[in-house]
């Protein structure tokens, strides 16, 4: 089965000029759904990984059912404001604005290994702050996974000191 064909693009969405890749039509086909958490667990599952840490919102999904699959905890990287305290930010640019997310105080313990998911890297400012929350909080990320990758929009060189996995991309398109 190829993924890519399950997922939907919607133009100028949601401003003019965007091509917006909806993982929704992936997660409503269960095939397409269940290949796409078959392949995450299949590169993941012989890696000593103490944390899976997924972005919100779509990160949430993948990220949590990956970490029920390989038995370890689960930590998420919010939207400001929706973690009760104790929280610490970063500030980052999408692609059409500016965002804060933050991550639980207590998420992780210094040294543990983590692994950040998350549906997509376009211009890499979401992921960007991911990391850098990881690291304060001193875990050790050992990959950042996607589904999707916009290699146009050169999102991987903000995080070109991480190694990166994506099950496709939409280059050109």
């Amino acid at each position: 089965m190829n993924i890519k064909d399950t997922i939907r693009t919607i133009p100028h969405w949601p401003i003019e000029g965007v091509m917006f890749r909806d993982i929704t039509t992936l997660m409503q086909d269960p095939a397409a759904f269940r290949e796409t958490c078959d392949q995450f667990y299949e590169r993941y599952k012989d890696m000593q990984i103490d944390k899976v840490v997924g972005i919100d919102a779509r990160g949430f999904i993948f990220g949590a059912v990956l970490a029920y699959q390989l038995n370890v905890g689960f930590v998420p990287i919010r939207k400001k404001g929706k973690l009760p305290p104790e929280t610490i930010s970063q500030d980052y640019a999408l692609e059409y604005g500016t965002a804060t997310v933050e991550i639980s105080e207590n998420g992780i313990t210094k040294g543990e290994k983590c692994l950040i998911v998350d549906d997509l890297i376009a211009t890499g400012g979401t992921i960007y702050a991911a990391t850098q929350l990881v690291e304060s909080l001193g875990g050790e990320i050992l990959e950042c996974a996607f589904i999707v990758e916009l290699p146009d929009l050169n999102g991987k060189e903000k995080i070109a000191q991480y190694p990166i996995f994506t099950l496709t991309e939409f280059e050109g398109e």
